[in-house]
């Protein structure tokens, strides 16, 4: 604001001493002329008039008076002047602060501007992060439990393996000299459980539930509890189904009895 003030007011000078000089060289010439011809009456005076002393003391006087309205006259052009570019100089001062104001009002719309634009690209850059991040998720999740209704399928079979096995008498199962054929039997399909469950494990299925487990409500359900005094309170002392998860996700939870307090 201070630099527009200084080149207005250095205008305005400038232009107050153009137009003065103007004035000055239009009335110079007009009291040159006048100024001769009062010498050449006072020449004239001088020769007919015995006293030469009040001849130039009229002439010096008429010099002195031309010169006084001059001074006068440039005086009053100036001040006239002055009030003339007095309403201007406000005008452009005025002028002068509504452009700035526009500026400043032009910036603060771009500024805002900007901030819009860059709240809008940072939301639209997290909307493709997470975008992505479901995207990938979501594969994760097809090409892991892909095997789901498959792997499903194949439990019964485990568990029919596991009820053969069970359905064994303990004696019999390593007895091949008296029941040869049934211990044979037992190690095929005991050797079929384990090939089985091998498979399962290469594929991410892990059979989990055993006797002497924590019991934990997220991998097994609990059919019944009884007491034992053998067993520790909260533990599992029945197993009547295994339980499975597929990478870390429990697709089918343990059926067991708990153990509880007498």
């Amino acid at each position: 604001m201070s630099s527009h003030r200084l080149v207005v007011q250095s205008l305005f000078s400038r232009n107050v001493v153009r137009q003065v000089i103007q004035r000055e060289n239009a009335i110079l010439p007009l009291a040159k002329s006048r100024v001769m011809d009062y010498s050449s009456l006072v020449a004239a005076t001088t020769t007919t008039t015995p006293s030469s002393s009040i001849a130039t003391t009229q002439s010096w006087n008429v010099v002195r008076f031309f010169s006084d309205k001059t001074a006068s006259t440039s005086e009053s052009a100036q001040e006239g002047e002055a009030k003339e570019q007095e309403p201007t100089t406000k005008e452009e001062e005025a002028q002068v602060e509504q452009q700035e104001q526009s500026n400043d009002d032009k910036i603060a719309d771009l500024e805002k501007q900007v901030k819009d634009m860059k709240d809008q690209l940072l939301r639209s850059l997290a909307e493709q992060e997470n975008t992505r991040r479901i995207a990938k998720r979501d594969v994760d999740s097809a090409r892991n439990f892909a095997v789901t209704s498959f792997a499903k399928s194949l439990l019964d079979t485990s568990d029919n393996l596991s009820r053969a096995l069970e359905a064994v008498p303990e004696e019999y199962r390593s007895d091949k000299e008296n029941h040869a054929v049934l211990a044979t039997l037992y190690e095929g399909i005991q050797m079929t459980d384990d090939g089985l469950t091998k498979a399962f494990a290469k594929n991410g299925l892990v059979k989990f539930g055993d006797v002497g487990e924590v019991f934990d409500p997220n991998q097994h359900e609990a059919l019944f509890e009884y007491p034992d005094p053998n067993g520790k309170p909260g533990t599992i002392g029945q197993v009547m189904k295994k339980g499975f998860s597929l990478n870390d996700r429990v697709i089918r939870p343990a059926e067991v009895g708990v153990v509880k307090k007498e």
